[in-house]
């Protein structure tokens, strides 16, 4: 991966990108005060065990870290452990059915060559303004009931949420505690407020979408509460979008990286599917994700105390050379490709079918519209910063 760091300017931080680790599997951050799995074997071993690594992280969180009021986590499914989480999830699971996802692929072809008209009439090709940010999320905004036209208010939350480049840790100085928090509340208060305005809209008067569906849900017989609705919502809507953003652009990157690897899917379009599993492995869009011990455990030869933060590298884990030979070489090939990008057990991905049906379609009509797919060496591509994310925020194509 030298060449591919080298020529895209891979930021420092994205440290799964520029070469292979020499550490232990998992080890102990002591600057920032928590537990990194790297490995694939471990890491599976933490997402199949929801009893003992929780998703509830919140719990865990030093003080000043959070909002003292005025912030809630209920109903965002990310955080939520078993036997509630299974519930929440089977609230929306109908909507991202197979059936349901196949149903939609006219309608995201038709949206895909909307985009790239419209792109046509502009000096340049910028594939994540024109193409990979406004599909998912019109994509999503539709199932969801909300506006698609206010889908630029969507990515001004959506960066100010996730793109920066600080780098996790529990042992921030007050003064970096409150500018995070101060950093990460404005977007998360004004897309609260707007999602439960769309909400109460539709206790007055229901649709067919998916914001009505979790406002009329019902658990253990109850109605759920404003701020689960809103925070479910919050899920769906960023979740809805940004995995398939960083795919398509992922995706296209590694394409242009590997030139032999495009003309082999331009002659062979049944390879799609697997060229986008290889991108999800090479360039995993969510790099890492927290889970906080429940008791102390054995994991990679250490011992892990309860009530311990537990970052899951599943970009690292996705390069193990125990699972993947030559881990470093974009090889759509690979055959089992078992990656974790998506997920694996009670926390796979919902929308993953849905993330696989608009990278498809939308790979396969920009190969039809063009030949080659290149990035324009005068105006480079940039890497989003955040340390825990792997994707492109700007690629210009020529």
């Amino acid at each position: 991966m030298a060449d591919f760091v080298e020529r895209y300017d891979v930021p420092k931080q994205h440290f799964w990108l520029h070469g292979p680790r020499s550490g232990p599997p998992v080890e102990f951050d002591a600057q920032a005060g928590m537990w990194n799995v790297y490995g694939y074997p471990e890491l599976q071993e933490v997402i199949g065990d929801p009893a003992t690594f929780s998703s509830d992280t919140m719990r865990i969180v030093p003080k000043g870290m959070l909002p003292e009021e005025g912030f809630s986590l209920e109903g965002f499914i990310t955080q939520i452990d078993p036997p509630e989480h299974g519930k929440l999830r089977k609230l929306v699971s109908s909507a991202f059915t197979r059936k349901v996802v196949a149903d939609l692929e006219p309608r995201i072809a038709a949206i895909t060559h909307e985009l790239l008209d419209a792109a046509q009439e502009r000096e340049r090709f910028e594939l994540v303004r024109d193409l990979a940010y406004p599909l998912p999320v019109i994509v999503i905004a539709e199932l969801l009931g909300v506006p698609t036209t206010d889908r630029d208010l969507f990515k001004q939350w959506a960066d100010g949420l996730f793109q920066r480049d600080a780098k996790v840790s529990l042992n921030q100085s007050a003064e970096e505690r409150s500018a995070s928090l101060e950093a990460t509340m404005k977007p998360w208060r004004e897309m609260s407020d707007y999602l439960a305005g769309h909400a109460a809209e539709r206790r007055r008067q229901p649709r067919a979408d998916l914001l009505t569906r979790l406002v009329e849900a019902e658990v253990d017989g109850e109605h759920l509460p404003d701020d689960q609705v809103v925070n479910f919502a919050i899920v769906l809507l960023l979740a809805g979008h940004i995995t398939t953003t960083m795919l398509l652009g992922n995706t296209v990157l590694c394409l242009d990286a590997f030139p032999a690897q495009q003309d082999r899917v331009r002659a062979n379009r049944d390879s799609v599917p697997a060229v986008i599993e290889e991108s999800l492995r090479l360039l995993t869009p969510f790099a890492a994700l927290g889970r906080a011990t429940t008791r102390e455990v054995e994991l990679g030869g250490v011992t892990i105390p309860a009530d311990q933060m537990v970052m899951c590298w599943i970009a690292t884990a996705n390069r193990d050379p125990r699972q993947y030979p030559n881990p470093g070489v974009f090889d759509p090939d690979r055959d089992p490709n078992p990656h974790l990008a998506f997920g694996r057990g009670i926390h796979f991905c919902i929308g993953a079918p849905l993330a696989r049906l608009e990278g498809r379609v939308a790979l396969n009509i920009l190969l039809d519209r063009f030949d080659p797919l290149r990035t324009d060496p005068a105006d480079p591509v940039e890497f989003i910063p955040t340390p825990t994310m792997s994707g492109v925020r700007r690629l210009p194509l020529l």
